[in-house]
């Protein structure tokens, strides 16, 4: 009795991993079997990488939400409207302390431009950044 539910469990085991990997490669390839578009890629490019991906049914949102963004999006890019958020990191950077008054925002902006130490990752629930000031009274 004890083997026979080994077996099962075995099989469970390799049914659950092979739908894993088939799923994580399925994602991988993109819809269709279709690459993702490189970076610099045309907005019409995008648009239709985007549009595949709707109707696989791979993207988060239904598919008519998914469309009408990925077309906003499109109208959005060859208006000029649509940066690419990793491009302008300089300006991420300081932008987090835009809220901040001064001194605050000074310190912020050295923390942010690496002095004092830096701890955590993204991984583990977020970076600390802690910048040791000696204020003259």
């Amino acid at each position: 009795m004890l083997a026979n539910l080994e077996k099962v469990l075995i099989l469970v085991l390799l049914f659950l991993i092979a739908a894993l990997f088939s799923t994580g490669t399925a994602h991988s390839a993109g819809p269709a079997g279709a690459a993702e578009p490189q970076k610099g890629a045309t907005p019409q490019k995008t648009y239709q990488y985007e549009r595949a991906d709707c109707n696989s049914g791979l993207s988060g949102p239904d598919k008519t939400t998914c469309l009408r963004e990925a077309g906003a999006a499109l109208q959005e890019a060859k208006s000029g409207k649509l940066a690419d958020a990793n491009t302008d990191f300089e300006g991420n950077r300081i932008a987090r302390c835009g809220y901040l008054r001064e001194p605050d925002k000074g310190y912020c902006v050295r923390r942010m431009n690496g002095e004092g130490t830096v701890s955590g990752s993204v991984e583990g629930g977020g970076i600390l950044r802690e910048l040791v000031v000696i204020v003259p009274e």
